[in-house]
């Protein structure tokens, strides 16, 4: 697929013969998949679930129905026409140098790097600011297929050791390493394959502090290097259930550890506990029972806590370590238009990252709140991996919007100067393309902003084939990020749009609190309401428009496409939640009850029903083409989500279009693919939208 390269309108008949051919073997050639009769009662709701037999994972019958489903998705999805010639533009923007931002210690840069022709990220070092890089683990040689990945988890304070973690697939759970610098050798010790929070090296490099889920729920635990980490002493969190997600953090002197027990995984609230490793006291509440989010940081003597406990966008305070309590809380940076997504201690100032209007800005506080100066940033985008130490004027973050690659700047924190510490060297033009802003109004009037990407200069002519995305959850803002996806699609003609919807943190903890349980329909209503403006604003029409999501976005994609299936041409729903009268039964989902309540519960049992997707499919309906993306290796959304839906649809659906999965077996919700995987994925999911959205390119 060329740059500049245009769609063309549908009508050609090369496209019309395609789609003849091959909607009629969408139908006859579905796989069977066996029906059941299992009923449940819900507090006198009696409800039928067909394919309940395929939450079995790892049953034969199971297996064999996946096996039957990736061979019909194959049979449609390989022979589409410009598939082969998207993978290679694909694997052009994608098989580039990539980097994470840094972590300075001693001298030593540390970071994850991915070089051309390389599947995985590996970490690697810089001794020195103008050293050469050099490969310190590379997890390419672990797996034939790359798709064990590793991921940097802390450095130690002199920058002599490394903890690292090994995970397979898209896992949540991995296996912690250790590594001496110095030697370039592997620790002996390795720590239990878990989901892990946090690890924290002390300064003297003789413990770990770690959290980690257990059968029973998060733990900390300290490791004695030399010790056998089977025989680690538990010191917090004894009473805490699964539904409870632990972090730890030391702060830079190594004096004072810092815990955070999150009751759901949106963090809307957070206690805080902390203890002084220098006198050996015992660990104590800062801030407990409070439906707030509190994140704190220690630098000498004092605790600097961001919340939102009072203002919904978040306000910055300061504590002395000797008497914490929030009664003695000092308030140094008020609440204000922006909302407060992240704050970092560098260069003995605060740097703190802001949402506002969906974008991202920076600002330089002195330790006393006074403001410094405003990060100047190159467009409207997202800042993210901002990176410095307490006692070092250096810092690093990234930056990256829909048309912007994620480029690496190098901060003085004294002087306010910055340079591109790492640029990836992708061929896209990005000049070609613009962002623009637009607002719109939902369902109960709420007035909901949309970014719209595309070609410079592109006016809505009525059929634009466009992508709409959407999270609306979790506190997620989704600020403007750049993707090979976007990339591919936006240079070749096609519309990408990216609502805000609320559930996220765009506009603070209300408009979270709006999305969420009894709320969350006003989040299916706001992308409801941003494909009809679209539509209405003759940028696209229905026939033209595909929606997609992933996880708590599949959820969204699903109740749209069965509130309203006449809105959408096509639709991507990638590891999604979707029978949510179950989802909390399985793998880690007790920690999203908070955000979605429980079925269990006969008031949350209502409004989970009135919209769950996976009981709403209507037989005959004629719904839009729609392909499930999923994996094994997802532990974190249940598989199993997509399997039943993807049954169910294909039993239901009358329109005549297909209803197709694509099932990796060692693929997860981590999204740790190497690249040749993400290109495969990537160019199924355009191909299919260019052949749903009945659009060509040039061959």
């Amino acid at each position: 697929m060329p740059v500049g390269s245009v769609f063309v309108i549908a009508g050609i008949l090369g496209v019309v013969a395609l789609v003849a051919a091959q909607d009629p073997t969408a139908r006859n050639g579905l796989p069977v998949t066996r029906a059941d009769n299992v009923k449940d009662n819900y507090f006198g709701t009696e409800i039928t679930d067909p394919y309940r037999w395929l939450e079995d994972q790892q049953a034969s019958e199971t297996r064999k129905w996946i096996d039957a489903e990736n061979a019909y998705t194959r049979s449609l999805l390989d022979p589409l026409p410009g598939r082969e010639k998207l993978k290679r533009r694909l694997t052009e923007l994608l098989n580039v140098d990539a980097y994470q931002p840094p972590v300075e210690r001693n001298g030593r840069y540390f970071f994850e790097k991915r070089a051309v022709g390389q599947d995985q990220f590996v970490l690697c070092m810089r001794d020195g600011r103008s050293g050469a890089d050099e490969v310190l683990v590379d997890p390419q040689p672990l797996s034939p297929d790359h798709t064990v990945s590793v991921q940097l988890e802390a450095v130690s304070r002199d920058g002599k050791l490394l903890a690292y973690s090994v995970r397979q697939g898209g896992e949540d759970q991995a296996v912690p390493h250790f590594f001496d610098v110095d030697t370039r050798r592997d620790l002996p010790e390795r720590l239990p394959k878990e989901n892990y929070f946090d690890i924290a090296i002390t300064p003297d490099n003789s413990k770990v502090f770690y959290s980690r889920m257990t059968a029973d729920g998060p733990r900390l635990y300290v490791h004695k290097f030399g010790d056998n980490p089977a025989s680690d002493r538990m010191i917090f969190g004894e009473s805490l259930g699964k539904n409870k997600i632990l972090g730890a953090t030391l702060s830079e002197d190594g004096r004072t550890l810092i815990l955070s027990v999150l009751h759901s995984a949106a963090g809307d609230r957070i206690d805080v506990y902390m203890q002084n490793l220098g006198d050996g006291g015992p660990i104590t509440a800062v801030v407990k029972d409070i439906p707030a989010r509190f994140l704190a940081l220690a630098a000498g003597e004092r605790l600097f806590i961001y919340t939102n406990w009072k203002a919904p966008k978040g306000r910055v305070v300061v504590a002395d370590l000797k008497n914490p309590a929030p009664e003695h809380w000092q308030e140094i940076i008020p609440e204000g238009a922006g909302t407060i997504e992240f704050v970092d201690l560098t260069g003995g100032r605060l740097a703190v990252l802001l949402t506002e209007n969906a974008s991202s800005r920076a600002r330089l506080y002195e330790a006393n709140g006074k403001l410094v100066r405003e990060i100047s940033l190159p467009a409207i985008g997202s800042v993210s991996g901002f990176r410095g130490r307490w006692g070092n004027r250096e810092a690093f973050y990234e930056f990256q919007s829909f048309h912007i690659p994620a480029t690496i700047y190098q901060y003085d924190v004294e002087t306010g100067t910055q340079q591109v510490w790492a640029q990836p060297k992708i061929p896209f033009d990005s000049s070609k393309y613009e962002v623009k802003q637009v607002w719109y109004n939902s369902k109960d009037g709420t007035r909901v902003p949309m970014f719209l990407t595309s070609l410079r200069g592109a006016r809505p002519n009525g059929s634009t084939p466009t992508i709409l995305y959407g999270y609306g959850g979790f506190e997620v803002s989704l600020t403007p990020r750049y993707s090979a996806r976007i990339a591919a699609w936006i240079e070749s003609g096609g519309l990408y749009a990216s609502a805000n919807l609320r559930g996220g943190s765009e506009f603070g903890e209300s408009w979270h609190r709006a999305g969420m349980l009894d709320k969350k329909q006003n989040v299916f209503d706001d992308f409801i309401a941003a494909a009809e403006w679209l539509e209405q604003n003759h940028y696209t029409e229905p026939s033209r428009l595909a929606v997609r999501g992933g996880s708590n976005g599949g959820l969204l994609v699903t109740a749209a496409l069965t509130q309203r299936p006449e809105l959408f041409g096509a639709v991507i729903c990638e590891y999604p939640l979707i029978d949510m009268l179950r989802y909390h039964k399985f793998l880690v989902a007790q920690w999203w009850v908070p955000e979605y309540g429980s079925s269990d519960n006969p008031e949350q049992f209502k409004y989970i029903y009135a919209y769950s997707p996976y009981q709403h499919v209507k037989p005959g309906t004629k719904y839009p083409a729609v392909l499930f993306v999923t994996g094994d290796s997802d532990t974190r959304v249940a598989p199993l989500h997509a399997r039943k839906m993807t049954a169910l649809m294909q039993s239901a659906a009358g329109s005549g279009r297909p209803i197709l999965l694509r099932y990796d077996t060692a693929g997860g919700h981590t999204f740790a693919e190497p690249v040749s995987k993400q290109v495969e994925e990537i160019a199924d999911q355009l191909s299919f939208l260019d052949w749903q959205l009945k659009v060509t390119k040039p061959q």
